[in-house]
């Protein structure tokens, strides 16, 4: 059995929905969070579906390097999303800017506008790296749930 359908099945989650913001990245981070929805990974077989408005999210998957344009945007999709909630920061620029860092223009990684329960590093990173990410903030959501 894989890790994602143990987890479920020990939690009280059912259907863990996550929201997916590109915060500004080159796209390589995306296809790779986006590879996970096909047959090949096929995560919604496991209830984990991506949502597009957060007032229906659990769990908030960001990638792309944060710059002072779309802070405010990262901001409100957090303040939208209902607590508990995870937060997970997919790639080198979604967790210190990656290769942008030093432009004027970049603050740095999400961790800079609000708070990050998982990183998962890699340029871009593998699908499997961004599941096992979920699965470790799937646990901190339970965690959160039943304080």
């Amino acid at each position: 059995m894989n890790p994602i359908s143990e987890f479920i099945k020990k939690s009280r989650i059912k259907s863990p929905w996550v929201l997916h913001f590109d915060c500004g990245s080159c796209n390589g981070c995306d296809i790779e969070t986006l590879a996970v929805l096909t047959p090949v990974y096929d995560v919604e077989r496991f209830g984990i579906i991506n949502v597009g408005n957060p007032k229906h999210a659990d769990v908030f998957l960001v990638t792309g390097t944060v710059n002072h344009r779309n802070k405010k945007v990262l901001k409100n999709l957090y303040d939208q999303i209902p607590d508990p909630k995870a937060v997970i920061a997919i790639g080198a620029c979604g967790l210190s800017g990656g290769v942008f860092r030093e432009a004027p223009n970049v603050v740095g990684g999400v961790d800079k506008v609000i708070p990050v329960d998982v990183y998962v590093p890699g340029c871009p990173p593998k699908p499997e790296a961004i599941i096992d990410g979920v699965v470790k903030a799937l646990e901190l959501f339970a965690a959160k749930q039943e304080q």
